[in-house]
């Protein structure tokens, strides 16, 4: 069908068949539905605070032509999603934690929560959506010229998502109400940046972790080092 954006298939984990799915912008009329898969998500992971879950509110900002959402189907029914949020310019804006200057923080789309419905999760679903809403940011009035977003640290499904997207840590923050999370971000301006002095760190030392960010280092992705990830930091070539 013309609206929608891509169509392939998955594999339904639990009846172990594949079935077709479809992918589509969301708008207002689609808030419930929304809900329904943030909710499933919040409550099938074992540790909750690895999720920050959007609120009502913020899902009708971002409906209300503040950012988009795409949405994933299998026989009508929503089974995935993934937004982008342009976010109010505040103290607590990801372009101030990444150093960026005032005038460019208006420049700055959040890529927000993404959500897989358990059955379907293995499908390398995320990653789908994340290539489909990117193009259609493109798509919308303003362009934008950075794309950032927060990990919660150890959240190594969320973190891989971002670093094959080519995002990379560039700062480690309390957000949040006091909650560790990595900040990440993209420049579509530069996307293929190249780095050098790679070095690694060990993925639940934190602290090494800030002092690699606070010398130039940023995180760009994942390294098995005595069969543990590990962080793997470089600098940016300038």
């Amino acid at each position: 069908m013309k609206d929608h954006l891509y169509e392939g298939t998955l594999t339904n984990v639990r009846l172990h068949k594949q079935v077709p799915m479809y992918m589509k912008r969301l708008y207002l009329e689609d808030l419930a539905e929304i809900e329904r898969v943030q909710q499933t998500v919040i409550d099938s992971l074992p540790e909750k605070n690895t999720l920050q879950p959007l609120s009502t509110e913020e899902f009708l900002f971002i409906l209300n032509q503040n950012g988009l959402i795409v949405g994933a189907y299998v026989e009508s029914e929503l089974v995935a999603f993934r937004a982008l949020l342009v976010p109010e310019i505040d103290a607590e804006h990801l372009g101030r934690d990444i150093g960026l200057p005032e005038d460019e923080l208006g420049n700055v789309i959040y890529q927000e929560i993404s959500a897989v419905v358990p059955e379907y999760r293995g499908n390398r679903l995320q990653q789908k959506l994340a290539e489909v809403v990117m193009k259609e940011l493109k798509k919308l009035e303003k362009q934008y010229r950075y794309v950032a977003c927060t990990v919660a640290p150890m959240n190594i499904p969320s973190l891989k998502d971002k670093f094959t997207q080519q995002m990379y840590i560039a700062a480690l923050k309390q957000k949040y109400e006091g909650l560790e999370r990595y900040i990440l971000v993209k420049d579509l301006e530069q996307p293929n940046a190249a780095y050098e002095n790679q070095i690694t760190a060990p993925i639940d030392d934190l602290k090494k972790q800030a002092e690699l960010l606070n010398e130039g280092y940023v995180g760009i992705g994942f390294q098995m080092v005595k069969g543990f990830h590990a962080l793997q930091f470089a600098k940016p070539l300038s």
